[in-house]
């Protein structure tokens, strides 16, 4: 018996991917979508990509008829998302895309987002959603908080080193480009065409990215002491696609033996052979992060590269990921698609 589920906010690039991938998972199906602006409508008159598909229109979330539905993914934009799952009845299991339950402490959520926290008590429930650290906790979790694209992008370099204590953890400095749907749908002016073609640019520096939150939360509870690396997110004219370039101090060997050793039987990591390094064209559409070691010309140093694609590795595919497990299913399910190339 298929797993009925319903995508809060199905008119953003997110919830594009999530029916996109759900399309053609084995045991899941869409009962519902909801949109804000775009509500009566359907789905293929928004998407057109998505107009071979029988899918539910557009309705708003008032609308939905939540006891028909057995997981929520919830695609809502930051900062709207607490009350929202708040108001959904308790036998439902969450899926939440957005940032409002990713920092386990509210007073952290209110230094990064700059508000605060509506749903405390929520919060203490929630799992931190990164599959391939969190899964046993995810299966019996009834609501996880799926990470950001760029969080995500940097923990899949970084976490098994600085667990092993391969690497100095005050010398680490994460360099990130990602393509511009990871800046969402809305109409932006530095986001038209003529002001983001031929050009790249760099965002959220001099450690005011609020994927810092992310990354404060998860490599200081690794070390077991306050973590804080140098990060600087820029802005390609791409439309998919995450690459970032860790440069970090650590034996480069030894570095990636390490990450060899731990995505060793993980079905969506690749850690490449030394030397090589990834390209986003290599994962773009796909579930998979592919991962690199290069030695630096001084002696101690390292890169590591990683690659994924912002909208489904590190946003959607990582919820049906997620869901997978805590609905009972392979963790694999729907997720074994290869990337689209070139």
């Amino acid at each position: 018996m298929a797993h009925r589920v319903a995508v809060l906010g199905a008119s953003g690039y997110v919830g594009a991917e999530l029916v996109r991938l759900v399309a053609t998972h084995p045991s899941i199906e869409i009962a519902a979508l909801s949109a804000d602006r775009k509500a009566g409508l359907a789905m293929g008159a928004v998407f057109p990509h998505l107009r071979h598909l029988d899918l539910p229109g557009l309705v708003a979330i008032s609308e939905i008829d939540f006891g028909t539905v057995d997981l929520v993914f919830c695609a809502l934009p930051h900062g709207t998302t607490q009350p929202v799952i708040k108001g959904l009845p308790r036998d439902i299991k969450v899926v939440d895309l957005s940032a409002d339950f990713r920092l386990r402490d509210p007073e952290a959520y209110r230094k990064w987002y700059g508000k605060p926290h509506e749903a405390p008590d929520l919060q203490r429930e929630a799992v931190y959603g990164l599959t391939e650290f969190y899964r046993d906790a995810i299966r019996s979790a009834r609501l996880v908080a799926c990470t950001g694209c760029n969080a995500a992008t940097g923990q899949f370099a970084l976490r098994p080193l600085i667990e092993a204590g391969l690497i100095d953890l005050d010398d680490i400095v994460i360099d990130l480009k990602a393509g511009v749907s990871g800046a969402g749908r809305a109409l932006r002016e530095n986001l038209l065409h003529a002001e983001l073609s031929e050009g790249t640019h760099a965002y959220g520096v001099g450690g005011t990215h609020r994927h810092l939150g992310e990354f404060d939360q998860e490599f200081s509870a690794l070390a077991g002491r306050p973590v804080e690396v140098v990060f600087t997110p820029h802005l390609t004219p791409a439309n998919r696609g995450i690459l970032a370039t860790v440069y970090v101090k650590g034996e480069p060997e030894a570095i990636h033996a390490a990450l060899s050793a731990a995505y060793a039987d993980e079905p969506f990591v690749v850690v490449l052979p030394f030397g090589e390094h990834p390209s986003t064209r290599h994962v773009r559409g796909s579930n998979l992060v592919h991962l690199g070691v290069v030695g630096d010309r001084r002696p101690g140093r390292a890169m590591v590269i990683a690659a994924l694609d912002n909208l489904t590795k590190g946003s959607s595919g990582q919820a049906i990921q997620n869901a997978n497990l805590m609905l009972g299913e392979d963790e694999t399910a729907g997720l074994m698609l290869a990337p689209v190339f070139p």
